[in-house]
């Protein structure tokens, strides 16, 4: 499938960016304020999943965009789903700029690109989504009064998913555990709440929800993740060349 002015048609051969670009720079809106710019930054939101990934757009129209996700890391679970409807967020001249989109097409691979149709129009935005990456770190945790070691799968300024040794009964969600995350920086130590669990081979696997985390730790934990999503976008770009 590729873009057109009508949506979508079928196509015998690979989407053509450049095409694309063609096709949508005459659409009557304002880059940055009716959608985001093109090759800007721009974060999506998955109401079902609760997760969020920067993206850098490839194509931005009013009623189109195609993005270039930081995703290609989440391997264990599905970031998106053709059909499934997106919060995209940005930044526009005068503050932060949204809108919701459907998703249309998922193009996965090395290089990964989602296309969304836009359903509504953009609006002030002052919420920006705590942004997650895959990011492994060891951790410790404190559950049943047994310390266990870990590492983490993801990470954001909210929360992250972690693995950890398997020691008497699994947490429950709702129950609180304490937990110390290993930074570069020195280790961030705080309590937070169990979301999901599961138990796979002999690994609990938890989502984890940070309570109560001071501003400045929120700062360490966006910094870290920014600097994973930075490396990221660097391995997509050599894999453009290779």
């Amino acid at each position: 499938m590729v873009p057109c002015r009508g949506g979508y048609r079928l196509s015998a051969g690979p989407w053509d960016g450049t095409a694309a670009k063609r096709q949508w720079k005459g659409t009557m809106s304002t880059p940055g304020v009716d959608h985001p710019m093109q090759d800007g930054e721009a974060e999506i939101s998955t109401a079902a999943r609760s997760l969020s990934v920067s993206a850098r757009v490839e194509v931005a129209g009013s009623t189109l965009v195609v993005v270039r996700p930081s995703a290609s890391e989440f391997v264990e679970q599905c970031v998106v789903r053709v059909g499934e409807q997106v919060s995209l967020f940005w930044m526009g001249p005068e503050g932060g700029r949204s809108f919701l989109a459907d998703v249309t097409t998922v193009e996965r691979g090395a290089v990964p690109r989602w296309h969304l149709q836009v359903t509504t129009p953009a609006e002030e935005s002052q919420r920006r989504a705590a942004v997650r990456a895959r990011v492994p770190i060891p951790v410790l945790a404190a559950v049943n009064g047994v310390d266990l070691e870990g590492e983490t799968l993801d990470l954001s300024e909210a929360g992250c998913r972690v693995v950890l040794d398997v020691y008497g009964n699994p947490p429950l969600p709702g129950s609180r555990i304490r937990v110390s995350l290993e930074l570069e920086d020195g280790a961030l130590v705080t309590t937070a709440e169990v979301a999901r669990q599961q138990t796979r081979a002999s690994c609990w696997q938890l989502s984890l929800r940070f309570l109560d985390l001071p501003e400045k730790e929120q700062d360490r934990l966006r910094r870290r993740v920014f600097r994973a999503l930075r490396e990221e976008r660097a391995r997509q770009s050599q894999a453009l060349f290779d």
